[in-house]
């Protein structure tokens, strides 16, 4: 008996033994293609739009801001560091955002309307005034039904945190900006910046001329940067936390330097810190973080916010503004840090026993919100 040799398998290049047609190049990769056809090209149009205003809106802001002038230091007083900051303060509560405040801030300081130090605080009032908005989602979730626990939390505890870093960041940076400590360190790519966009925003700044008055530009400006920053929220990825998640989300959570780094990095990408701290409100009715882990993930929001300001120092073409946002950035950051290292235990713990009193009854919730808009008041007046 003799053995046969069992058959070869098919020659794939053989197009003879296969019955399909030979490969005579390299083909088209699928996966750029389905890439191409995943990439949502309208969020990518929102941006470009969004970052237009946000260039044009600072222009005009920049433009209108010296006829305002007497109506900041007459009416509303601001010849102080303490007028400043309340004025930044509820500033953001009028506009409901602290971003389009600190680009104000830079563009009265620009201007000559205020100092470097009034800048400054300017720029630290508005991060109050912009942590209210997270209590301000979390009165709707109690309107809504949830409890009020639970919805009110993570609002005070973005009010809390903020308060307590950025007041010992003010005391900071007031001294490192009085030591010009950090002057050297300032963009050398702004007058070329600047030259650029001035070809393409002076024929739009002087058509507005024409027939509006210049201190209509700043209020001009404002608006249009209200509305890029809501394009630019609407062309950010939808996220969704599946139940399956949960599980990886719960473990990173106790970590208290992954959850400063996630903050920064959700706020670093959506430049808003209002975006990225409200999305703790729902989060937290869901079950999905707790109180005490959210602390230094408001800490690490707190200094990318930043971002988008720097963007604006950088675009005035005013090297002691950006140091003065630089200056903010670092101090908070350098705050921030020695609490995580040295004492965040117990910090969290205070924390959270404030929130606790806060909600334990109306009277208590009703006298921290008398503080918090007597506060920015008494500071204008002072």
């Amino acid at each position: 008996m003799t053995n046969t040799p069992s058959p070869l398998p098919p020659d794939p290049h053989n197009s003879l033994e296969t019955g399909t047609p030979a490969v005579a190049g390299p083909v088209d990769d699928p996966g750029l293609m389905t890439s191409l056809r995943r990439v949502r090209w309208d969020k990518v149009g929102l941006f470009i739009v969004s970052l237009f205003l946000f260039v044009l809106a600072i222009n005009l802001m920049k433009e209108g801001a010296r006829e305002l002038a007497p109506l900041v230091r007459d009416v509303f007083d601001v010849n102080s560091p303490a007028n400043a900051l309340g004025f930044g303060w509820l500033f953001a509560y009028l506009v409901m955002s602290g971003s389009p405040v600190a680009a104000s801030a830079l563009a009265f300081f620009s201007a000559g309307v205020i100092n470097q130090i009034e800048t400054f605080a300017m720029i630290t009032g508005s991060r109050f005034g912009a942590s209210f908005i997270v209590l301000f989602i979390g009165f709707v979730y109690v309107l809504r039904g949830r409890d009020r626990s639970q919805g009110l939390s993570m609002g005070l505890l973005s009010l809390l945190v903020t308060f307590s870093t950025y007041t010992v960041a003010l005391v900071i940076g007031v001294f490192v900006l009085q030591s010009g400590t950090l002057d050297w360190f300032q963009p050398s790519s702004g007058a070329l910046l600047s030259s650029i966009f001035d070809l393409v925003f002076d024929p739009i700044i002087g058509l507005l001329l024409s027939f509006l008055p210049r201190w209509s530009l700043f209020v001009v400006g404002l608006g249009i940067i209200l509305v890029s920053f809501n394009l630019f929220d609407r062309c950010l990825p939808e996220m969704s936390i599946k139940e399956s998640q949960v599980g990886r989300v719960s473990r990173m959570v106790y970590k208290p330097w992954v959850m400063f780094l996630l903050g920064s990095g959700v706020t670093m990408i959506s430049m808003s810190v209002s975006v990225s701290l409200s999305i703790l409100v729902p989060l937290s009715n869901r079950g999905f973080v707790r109180r005490e882990n959210v602390i230094p993930y408001i800490m690490g929001a707190n200094i990318t916010t930043f971002i988008d300001t720097l963007l604006a120092a950088v675009l005035l073409n005013n090297p002691d503004a950006f140091t003065v946002v630089l200056v903010e950035m670092l101090s908070v950051g350098f705050v921030s840090a020695l609490i995580l290292i040295f004492f965040f235990s117990n910090y969290q713990r205070w924390m959270l026993s404030v929130v606790n009193w806060i909600v334990e009854s109306n009277r208590n919730l009703a006298v921290f919100m008398f503080t918090i808009f007597a506060i920015p008041i008494i500071l204008l007046l002072i």
